[in-house]
């Protein structure tokens, strides 16, 4: 079973991904920071990471680079609630970009391409 890495500070987005993830036979480890998600990574050696971008302390786009740096094979999804940051340079070293919405078609297309 692949494993994947949620790293967002709401809550309730952990809720609606990790039932559709799991629903679809991933098994979903949760990080509430990027500082707690980068501890959790050697740990855990994730297949692939689903991280948003406007967090509290250490923000995606830090997290991205430091994840990168460490892990530089394994696929990284940005989630974020503003499409603005799609635009930004330091985005593009993600391996895809999705904005959140209720309807995960496009999160789940993006994961299953990216671990097929």
């Amino acid at each position: 079973m692949k494993k994947i890495l949620l790293v967002d500070d709401e809550e309730s987005i952990h809720l609606l991904y990790r039932e559709e993830l799991e629903e679809a036979g991933y098994e979903v480890h949760s990080a509430l920071s990027g500082d707690e998600a980068l501890n959790t990574l050697d740990i855990l050696k994730p297949d692939l990471v689903i991280l948003d971008i406007n967090m509290p302390g250490l923000n995606g786009i830090d997290t991205l680079r430091r994840m990168k740096e460490k892990m530089p094979e394994m696929p990284v999804i940005l989630s974020s609630a503003y499409q603005e940051f799609k635009q930004d340079l330091a985005s593009w070293a993600s391996d895809d970009y999705i904005v959140k919405s209720s309807d995960l078609t496009e999160l789940l297309e993006s994961v299953h391409r990216h671990l097929a």
